[in-house]
């Protein structure tokens, strides 16, 4: 297992060994000791799957403190640009945001501390995503920044994406980080 370092403290990329031969192909996705030694250790309660259709943005969501939720990511089957965006309030990168592609061929994972918004755009017709999560789910406590808030500047290279009313409701960086919530 390798952890890759982003431009963003906390944040990592991570790359897994993958095992394929004639049969197809193994990869070992989570092995507690391994990410504990490489100093990736949360307490991961909740695994969620998400099926999307192509042209879908998911995001960006987090929640308030007391339950931010750390988040391993991954795309089983087809393909997606991951972003996670920095918003911890006193962090020297707030509002920065880190962008891959994930998908069912690079097998690559992306690992996201608690204090980050995370979405994704999906790429393919049939897109299924996995994430680990920790911590409590509160739909009390989910928010979401908006997805294309300029502020941001996410390129997300699409005309007509598909997004729920809830995502398109979201806060702009600057109302999160003149209120009272809390991600870091």
């Amino acid at each position: 297992m390798k952890k890759i370092k982003t431009h963003i403290n906390g944040l990592f990329v991570i790359k897994n060994p993958v095992f394929k031969d004639e049969r197809g192909l193994f990869i070992e996705s989570w092995n507690k000791s391994k990410f504990d030694h490489k100093g990736l250790n949360d307490n991961f309660n909740q695994d969620n799957i998400s099926f999307s259709k192509k042209n879908v943005i998911r995001g960006l969501h987090f929640q308030n403190q007391p339950y931010g939720q750390t988040k391993f990511v991954r795309v089983l089957q087809g393909k997606v640009i991951d972003i996670a965006v920095d918003i911890r309030k006193k962090s020297k990168t707030f509002g920065e945001h880190f962008s891959i592609e994930l998908s069912e061929k690079n097998n690559e994972a992306l690992w996201i501390p608690s204090g980050f918004a995370h979405g994704f755009l999906t790429l393919e017709k049939n897109n299924v995503f996995i994430y680990k999560c920790s911590g409590t789910y509160n739909p009390s406590e989910e928010h979401t920044i908006k997805w294309d808030d300029p502020d941001i500047g996410i390129k997300w290279n699409i005309k007509n994406p598909v997004v729920s009313k809830k995502d398109q409701q979201g806060l702009s960086l600057k109302k999160y980080k003149d209120s009272k919530l809390i991600n870091a």
